[in-house]
């Protein structure tokens, strides 16, 4: 019955029911405070009044028979206390979800010991349920190291305080990174703690703590998965995994170990490290701090990045005419194994002197080594060995007004130079040169790169071999003996080039430039040429159509003229037909003649002395009228005699007459003369030939 049916009872009962009442009342608050109900999800916590001993001096939560809040609680259920002497106060029970853990701190207990953080692990209190076994069993004040797995619980909330708070979950290809904010000192000169076997990927907190477990960083991770860690005990940071992807290399360097030798810049190989993600075997084995020889191929790896840093890296990609040649920066010293004396007489101490790059030396020392890598894809440790990728095919170096493109000075400026005779001149030159394969390390020994060699060596060799030709040449002859300074001038680069191992395929001059007044001058003198050339390839076509056109004359009487010349032949053979007919005809009539020729003979013989009578009679009677007359009148009987004979004609057919008063005498006279003449002429005809003469 409540109090305030009781109040009611007393007020309509009046005074006679009022002492029943108050009896009545008084059981009621007697039994209420004699019997305590506890729900099934509550927990009752008991706070007793008075009738007992004072706490301690610095507890908080009362033992039996101490006044104050008790450190035992009453489950669910039915309880019976002595009247008046606890206060009850109900809460409900502690739950912790699948995906919690509960953490605890205790607010009474022993102190923590010097140094610690977090109290141990006390035996026989239920899961911190029991808190009196709690404080007997000596449990300590503060964070708790234990904690609480998914479940519900009856915690004293005046004696322990619970944080729920997630699960710890590592994601794919992530990892947990530890640090324990508890434990013992780490050892000077370490950056992680040391591993501790038993504490089941940090979820025993009190394992680690018992065997030693350093506070700090810790060398140990968490992989993929889900932990139930106390996070006031352990700090865990969410990495990525270390991915190296394909056409990558990871270069590693460890953060923590033994010191690297003295001259030594990359670490020795460590095996049984897991690809680096066992921290503990790698110092175990003797790890070194540093550079690490070994190296991490395409793939996902657990590493602890406060253990190992992995920086990717290209792979060494060596195309087709290309030669890598590797410098290592490991090995053993090629000074122990170099000559006192090198083949050219210098020193060790002067080899030394001029640098250990210079030696070119077989696998396992230190240097440049002299197997250099064809074309191929290789996973290659940049931080023990640098590659230097060296063209073998023909370079091409130019000196022009066109720029390349690309980070290599392929292209210059034109090469400014001057003459002899003082003009300014500019030169576009092209130099090819090569690296034969098996030069190419003695190449690297001496010059380094194919950057350096262009820019130290064959830029300045090319620039003052020109300016050093043209000092001693006048502009136009330089123009004019280009090959001869092209000659000299390759002649010079190869010999040069020798000494660097490099080959010289060849140097051209493409162009030069004299001075536009020079040029003027050069260009004058050109067009006179050529247009002298040109008059004379003109007479020369003239001649040539000349010729043409007397052959095709030829070409058109061509039918005659093998007509003509089968009618010569033909004629020839009629001639042959009759000569040989006439040859058989004169040999028949031969025979028959000589017998007439022999009359005749006598007959002629006689007439000609006959003949040769009358001449001489005729000569001598000649002579005489000669003497007689006169050469011209008997001259002009001759005639008249022939004209009366009708052997001369003394009519002309035409007859002209001149301008003047005497042209007809003149003219008669002169053909009288003529007259004479040819008379006389036929006198002498007649005498010669024996023919008488008559008589004036």
């Amino acid at each position: 019955m409540s109090f305030d049916a009781v109040l009611n009872l007393f007020l309509s009962g009046g005074m006679g029911s009022l002492l029943g009442a108050l009896i009545l009342a008084g059981f009621v608050v007697v039994l209420m405070n004699t019997f305590v109900v506890v729900g099934g999800a509550q927990m009752a916590v008991l706070e007793r009044r008075w009738f007992g001993r004072d706490m301690p001096l610095g507890r908080v939560v009362a033992m039996p028979n101490e006044v104050g809040i008790q450190a035992r609680i009453l489950p669910p259920g039915l309880h019976m206390l002595i009247p008046f002497l606890y206060r009850v106060e109900k809460y409900p029970m502690v739950t912790i979800g699948e995906n919690e853990v509960g953490q605890v701190e205790s607010v009474d207990g022993l102190p923590v010991a010097p140094g610690k953080i977090f109290g141990p692990v006390t035996e026989g209190h239920d899961l911190f349920q029991e808190g009196e076994l709690f404080l007997r069993n000596n449990g300590s004040k503060g964070p708790q190291v234990q904690i609480l797995p998914p479940g519900i619980y009856r915690i004293n909330p005046y004696l322990f305080k619970v944080d729920k708070v997630s699960i710890i979950k590592v994601p794919n290809n992530q990892i947990g990174v530890v640090v324990a904010n508890d434990g013992q000192p780490m050892a000077p000169g370490r950056l992680l703690g040391k591993k501790i076997e038993g504490h089941n990927n940090f979820l025993n907190g009190q394992a680690f703590l018992e065997k030693g477990g350093q506070k700090g960083p810790q060398i140990d991770i968490l992989l993929p998965g889900s932990y139930r860690i106390n996070s006031k005990l352990f700090s865990v940071v969410i990495k990525d995994a270390t991915v190296v992807p394909t056409k990558k290399v990871g270069l590693v360097t460890a953060r923590d170990g033994a010191p690297l030798p003295l001259g030594e810049y990359v670490a020795k190989s460590i095996e049984s490290t897991g690809e680096f993600q066992d921290g503990a075997m790698f110092l175990a084995n003797g790890g070194q701090r540093g550079p690490q020889f070994d190296f991490l191929k395409p793939g996902t790896y657990y590493i602890n990045p406060m253990m190992f840093d992995v920086t990717l890296d290209e792979v060494l990609f060596v195309q087709r005419g290309e030669v890598a040649v590797i410098v290592s920066n490991i090995g053993k010293d090629p000074v122990s194994v170099m000559p006192k004396v090198s083949e050219d007489g210098t020193t060790a101490t002067e080899m030394v002197k001029m640098g250990v790059e210079r030696y070119v030396v077989e696998p396992g020392y230190r240097g440049i080594q002299r197997e250099v890598l064809g074309p191929g894809t290789y996973y290659l440790n940049k931080l023990a060995f640098t590659p230097h990728i060296i063209p073998t095919t023909n370079i091409t170096i130019d000196w022009a007004e066109q720029k390349s493109e690309g980070n290599m000075p392929l292209v210059f400026n034109p090469l400014a130079i001057v003459s002899k005779d003082g003009f300014e001149m500019t030169v576009e030159v092209k130099v090819i040169l090569r690296v034969q394969p098996q030069q190419a390390p003695h190449m690297v020994a001496r010059i380094g790169t194919i950057q350096n060699l262009i820019e130290a060596v064959i830029h300045p060799l090319v620039d003052s071999s020109f300016r050093n030709q043209a000092s001693s040449s006048e502009a136009m002859m330089f123009m004019q003996d280009r090959h001869e300074q092209q000659r000299k001038a390759e002649q010079h680069v190869v010999e040069e080039l020798e000494k660097y191992h490099v080959e010289c395929v060849s140097v051209l001059i493409c162009q030069i430039k004299l001075p536009e007044r020079l040029m003027q001058t050069l260009t004058n003198k050109v067009v006179a040429t050529q247009q002298k050339s040109m008059y004379d390839a003109q007479q020369e076509a003239e001649g040539r159509r000349r010729e043409m056109e007397k052959t095709k004359a030829q070409a058109d009487l061509q039918p005659n003229l093998v007509k003509a010349e089968i009618d010569v032949q033909i004629a020839t053979q009629q001639k042959q037909q009759s000569i040989t007919l006439a040859e058989g005809k004169g040999q028949s009539t031969r025979l028959e003649q000589e017998g007439i020729a022999g009359g005749i003979e006598a007959v002629g013989r006689a007439e000609g002395e006959k003949i040769r009578a009358i001449g001489q009679a005729t000569a001598e009677a000649y002579t005489k009228q000669a003497l007689a007359l006169g050469q011209a009148p008997l001259s002009m009987i001759e005639i008249m005699k022939r004209v009366s004979e009708g052997r001369i004609k003394i009519t002309p057919d035409v007859v002209v007459n001149g301008g003047g008063a005497d042209g007809g005498n003149n003219m008669l006279s002169a053909f009288i003369a003529s007259l004479m003449a040819n008379g006389m002429k036929l006198v002498k005809d007649d005498a010669a030939a024996g023919k008488p003469g008559k008589q004036a």
